[in-house]
């Protein structure tokens, strides 16, 4: 008979719930009586609220798979096989790889093995136990959701980051530079940074030279030039976390959907109905910035809720800002404007936008002048821009070219 494991979902102090599997690699969330009962429980995901704000109890069993809100915290594509395959597991048994990663996933949730095993029994039999235990150790460091290579990391005293031996307890992001696209890093850096000087609320980055950098893992390859380090907004100066959650996990949709289940008026609606008028003005000046710029990557993911206090919300800061007109050939967003509405990016006019407001019920006069005001600040910044961040001539000749296209921007 197949043993019968368990993982426990700690939110904060609470412990919230368990994830069981089952035999045949099926598994089944279930909310602990102490979290339902609870009048001062911390949200864990909208995905799991009814309407009237209490817990769905009622859960189906996943196979393989675990549900969209746990799914999510993994990563993704070939960062997932790379992690696997040297954690000596399968790449689509997420009940694992959650073993594995769950101490230091994004927000305020942790995931501890009911037993209190370190690891899962590793399936690669052709390790010896020196080996798999090696592995091991290299495969706790990638705790993060996504598709690019990052870390969490710690900084020392003297400036520089340090990748922790077990992936945990860092309170930057180091996401390395990509080997097939020139300049990531320095893309990000440039459109995160102008977006910051625009007024919006953009988390500290910094370039950080490679050799800077301590603790990297093995067999990553050769990596030379600059990484780019994000400050986490999910944790704190003293140690504390501060709880997220992307809009794949509130809409209750796997990774793999990202692009292709939903629309932009489906988050504004939720923006403004928890969050309310600020978060809905960012949400527009962020929308409008990545048009400018060319960034067709603002999928699902892209986009996250921050609850301060575990229960009040707001728009998370911004992370994932670069043009992407070097790299993808496709010309549109990530998503449409709103259910039948524009992708491409020359198709958004003034007129798209006040059709946008009146799908999510939005003050149309709010959204237009957001809008707008978005633009003009950046045609007054772009030319400081281009003389004060690395912003590569190619890239920068992309987005002049880009914005000319733009109905709204001219």
């Amino acid at each position: 008979m197949e043993k019968i494991a368990h993982l426990d979902i700690f939110i904060g102090a609470m412990h919230a719930g368990v994830i069981t599997l089952l035999p045949h690699d099926r598994a089944i969330f279930s909310f602990t009586d102490a979290y339902t009962q609870s009048s001062e429980r911390p949200i864990l995901s909208l995905s799991y609220l009814d309407i009237y704000g209490e817990p769905l109890t009622d859960r189906n069993v996943t196979q393989t798979k675990l549900e969209p809100f746990f799914s999510n915290l993994l990563p993704e594509g070939h960062l997932r096989s790379y992690l696997t395959e040297r954690a000596g597991i399968k790449d689509v048994r997420e009940f694992n790889l959650l073993w594995i990663l769950g101490r230091d996933v994004s927000g305020n949730v942790s995931i501890r093995p009911a037993g209190g095993e370190d690891w899962p029994p590793n399936e690669d039999k052709t390790l010896s136990k020196a080996e798999a235990a090696r592995k091991q150790q290299q495969a706790m460091r990638f705790s993060l959701a996504g598709v690019q290579l990052k870390f969490s990391a710690l900084q020392g005293a003297s400036g520089g980051l340090t990748i922790p031996a077990r992936g945990d307890g860092g309170s930057w992001i180091v996401k390395l530079p990509s080997g097939r696209w020139r300049g990531v890093p320095e893309n990000e850096y440039a459109m995160m940074s102008l977006a910051r000087t625009m007024g919006m609320n953009v988390p500290e980055v910094s370039l950080v030279d490679m050799k800077d950098i301590g603790g990297i893992p093995e067999g990553i390859g050769d990596m030379v030039g600059k990484a780019l380090a994000v400050k986490r907004f999910d944790r704190l100066d003293g140690g504390g976390r501060v709880h997220i959650e992307d809009f794949a996990q509130i809409f209750g949709l796997y990774p793999e959907e990202k692009y292709t289940k939903g629309n932009y008026k489906n988050i504004a609606e939720v923006l403004w109905a928890r969050a309310g008028e600020g978060a809905i003005e960012e949400f527009v000046r962020r929308l409008v910035f990545n048009a400018l710029i060319g960034n067709g990557d603002m999928h699902m993911k892209n986009w996250s809720l921050i609850y301060p206090d575990g229960l009040s919300s707001n728009i998370a800061p911004a992370y994932d800002f670069l043009s992407t007109l070097p790299y993808m050939s496709d010309t549109g967003m990530a998503l449409n404007l709103y259910r039948r509405g524009p992708k491409k990016f020359t198709d958004l006019t003034t007129q798209s936008f006040i059709k946008f407001a009146a799908e999510a019920r939005l003050p149309e006069t709010m959204v237009i002048n957001t809008a707008r005001e978005t633009v003009e600040k950046f045609h007054d910044l772009w030319g400081e821009a281009k003389k004060s961040l690395p912003i590569a001539q190619n890239i920068s000749a992309a987005i002049e070219a880009h914005v000319k296209t733009i109905p709204i921007a001219n």
